[in-house]
């Protein structure tokens, strides 16, 4: 493996000239920092399983890496990069949703397929949806409307929401509150409280919060932010006045890792993948050959770009091309395509309308569980919400595009 450091970017190459390159974008300093790392390895750690096995159609897969920052200017920038001078044949990644936003707008310009594993808005695939972005991994609606559903069954009243203050927190609630009113008309939002992202100090949000009292604090939170709000929560004795609820991606392993027995009991969270659900043999085998390469356990979004790179792979072996880009759409269209997050008896799938990929999602609660060092607390107590259930369905997604046209 090469490794070429450059004054602003980090570029590994796994294959030679002329071979199939996927241009990638992650985040790999800051608190987002182990998202684009766990990202990079899982991605090299499929590259290397199709190339030991001859790569597709004869050529080899090769991966360029490049720190998102984030920051959707300078993104912006490395993708044309990506396209025009390294001559890419897909762009794939990205864990901010502003910076996804910016890129798949390049993607579009230059009809260069983006395959999006880890940012979660719902507008790239519905409001800003051309016919060459494709998502691998789950995006806001479906998290926030499996919430919606688990929320319906439970007694709480008052609400209040904490989210970052940009795309991504904003749309969360978006597609959360509204959908929620329609199950339960008798809640009311006691609040919102909209931190920057990376804030360092939460105490002005956690006592606003506290002075609400509501009956459950929806959060919006993600990686390290989610860490830093729950250790600085904690000494306010905040989840022992009110109900905790993270249905996004709270329980991503980050957060269990780096909290270890400070992890307080019974918090309510989701994530995109889970190191415990689903209790088939094709996610311990991830798992374990993740953390067996890398040395530890793997996060939410090493899946999605485990599973985007055998996705990308699939649909240049069903196209029989790398240069056709329409038979690659068409192709990447119809794809079914087993992955880690599937239940028993399920196989993912691209939904040709939206281009999200179709897959369960699985809400638990926090309990001791040591299986997965140095985490001391998991998710268990699951509720899981098949696709159906939480995607809009064909006629809100064509209304929300009119209205963007």
């Amino acid at each position: 493996m090469a490794l070429l450091v450059l004054s602003w970017e980090v570029v590994v190459a796994l294959g030679a000239e002329k071979d199939i390159k996927i241009g990638c974008l992650f985040p790999t300093t800051g608190r987002a920092g182990r998202y684009g790392l766990d990202a990079m390895e899982a991605a090299k750690m499929a590259a290397e399983e199709i190339n030991n096995k001859g790569g597709v159609l004869g050529k080899k897969i090769e991966l360029l890496f490049t720190d998102e920052k984030p920051d959707p200017t300078f993104c912006v920038r490395v993708a044309k990069r990506y396209i025009l001078e390294d001559k890419v044949n897909f762009l794939m990644g990205v864990v901010s949703s502003a910076v996804g936003l910016a890129v798949t707008e390049v993607s579009k310009e230059h009809k260069v397929i983006f395959v999006g594993t880890s940012h979660a808005t719902t507008k790239t695939s519905v409001e800003n949806w051309h016919p060459y972005y494709f998502r691998i991994g789950a995006n806001t609606i479906t998290g926030m409307r499996s919430g919606a559903l688990f929320a319906e069954k439970k007694p709480w009243k008052k609400y209040y929401y904490i989210g970052p203050d940009y795309e991504y927190g904003q749309v969360q609630w978006t597609d959360f509150w509204p959908f929620l009113k329609k199950l339960r008309p008798d809640v009311e939002g006691v609040g919102e409280s909209w931190p920057k992202l990376y804030e360092p100090d939460y105490t002005p949000y956690i006592t606003a919060i506290m002075r609400g009292n509501p009956d459950v604090l929806v959060s919006g939170l993600w990686g390290g932010d989610t860490v830093a709000f729950i250790k600085q929560a904690e000494p306010y004795g905040l989840f022992n006045k009110m109900d905790y609820f993270h249905p996004d991606v709270g329980g991503n392993y980050e957060v269990f890792e780096a909290l270890g027995e400070k992890m307080p009991k019974g918090l309510i969270m989701g994530t995109h993948h889970h190191l415990n659900w689903p209790d088939t043999d094709l996610n311990k085998e991830y798992v374990k050959k993740f953390r067996d390469k890398v040395g530890h356990y793997p996060i939410t979004i090493g899946a999605n770009s485990y599973v985007g790179v055998y996705f990308i792979t699939k649909a240049i072996e069903e196209a029989g091309s790398v240069d056709n880009v329409e038979a690659l759409v068409k192709a990447m269209e119809g794809i079914k395509i087993r992955t880690p997050l599937d239940p028993p008896g399920y196989t993912s799938w691209m939904r040709p309308l939206t281009h999200d990929i179709m897959q369960w999602r699985a809400i638990g609660v926090t309990e001791p569980n040591d299986k997965y060092p140095p985490a001391k607390y998991m998710l268990g107590k699951w509720i899981v919400f098949p696709p159906e259930k939480i995607i809009p369905s064909d006629k809100e997604v064509m209304e929300l595009r009119t209205k963007r046209k």
